[in-house]
């Protein structure tokens, strides 16, 4: 699990790539929240900037590679940045590389309101046009940036849900049940469930190997959902993570999730019996190796029709970034 803190000690880095850099000030904002007040007897700071940053005018010098076009960049930079009217950017820079077919792509990033100093996003984006580098990983790129991951979460997230059936609007969440932060998200998650009662909700088990019993629960989970349903399912999820501190001990870890299957209105015996074939654990194993085909590194994460958000982020600033979504995919609400 990567920790919301750990995070904001390195944002400029790992929010781009959990989030493909854009949700970068949804943590910056979460930070200046966890700031001490100052003292009474400190100086008072200077006032923050009212107006947008002057970017410095792009030199056409700057622009040696045919591909990927400004209008592309544009494109998908509006993509990830448009949900919130107060960002703007600028495309600097596209630039041949000594790569055949590998341009080097810079855009400056800023706000409306002059309160964040501009910064420099840079990423290669490959030859196939399709995906870039950043740091050290390759995220999709494009016009759609987010229509493969969408279409691969419409063929492969089989986890229960809530909502329609439909998959117009897809919110699928990868969590695991011994994570803090997964626990934390519940309360974003049940919002959603109300404020979209037109999306189709999905859970999909993301148990970490640093988790001795979160394998273990994610296969008493799916048994829950085979045997009583998905009404027996959410019952199940909300016991375990209300009562997670006892998942810390292999005992503690059997009463902890026999008491869940008991809420759920199961039988615990048979759910244990269920959770140990062979079956069940294939079926852990193929959410797992979902999420990592996703590029998905931590816990809680959403992919909304195919684009990632913490699921712990602050909930206006997710509904604002699905609705967002919805428009782009044309998606009714």
């Amino acid at each position: 699990m990567i920790r919301l803190s750990a995070r904001l000690a390195s944002v400029r880095l790992t929010s781009i790539v959990a989030l493909v850099l854009f949700s970068l000030p949804i943590f910056e904002a979460s930070a200046q929240q966890q700031v001490p007040a100052a003292p009474a007897a400190q100086e008072p700071s200077a006032p923050a900037p009212s107006a947008a940053p002057a970017f410095p005018k792009p030199d056409p010098a700057n622009f040696t590679a045919a591909s990927p076009t400004k209008e592309t960049v544009n494109t998908f930079i509006q993509a990830n940045l448009g949900f919130d009217d107060n960002n703007i950017w600028q495309v600097q820079a596209i630039l041949k590389t000594e790569v055949e077919g590998v341009s080097k792509v810079v855009v400056l990033i800023g706000d409306k309101s002059g309160k964040q100093k501009p910064y420099q996003f840079p990423f290669f984006v490959l030859a196939d046009g399709k995906h870039i580098i950043v740091g050290d990983k390759i995220i999709p790129f494009g016009e759609h940036p987010f229509a493969e991951y969408r279409a691969m979460l419409q063929q492969r997230a089989d986890g229960p849900y809530r909502g329609t059936a439909l998959k117009d609007l897809e919110i699928v969440e990868f969590a695991d049940f011994q994570c803090p932060h997964c626990k934390e998200a519940q309360a974003n998650m049940d919002k959603l469930a109300v404020d979209f009662p037109k999306a189709r909700i999905v859970f999909q088990n993301y148990p970490l190997i640093q988790h001795p019993a979160a394998a273990r629960a994610a296969a008493y989970s799916a048994c829950v959902n085979k045997q009583g349903g998905s009404n027996a399912f959410f019952t199940f999820v909300s016991a375990v993570f209300e009562s997670q501190d006892g998942l810390a001990t292999t005992d503690g870890a059997t009463l902890t999730l026999n008491s869940a299957v008991a809420k759920a209105g199961l039988d615990p015996a048979k759910i244990a019996a269920c959770a140990a074939t062979p079956a069940v654990e294939a079926s852990v194993e193929a959410s797992v190796k979902l999420a990592q085909d996703l590029n998905i590194n931590s816990t809680p994460t959403l992919m909304v029709n195919g684009r990632q958000i913490p699921a712990n982020a602050p909930y206006a600033t997710i509904k604002q970034v699905i609705e967002y979504q919805a428009k782009l995919d044309g998606v009714a609400q």
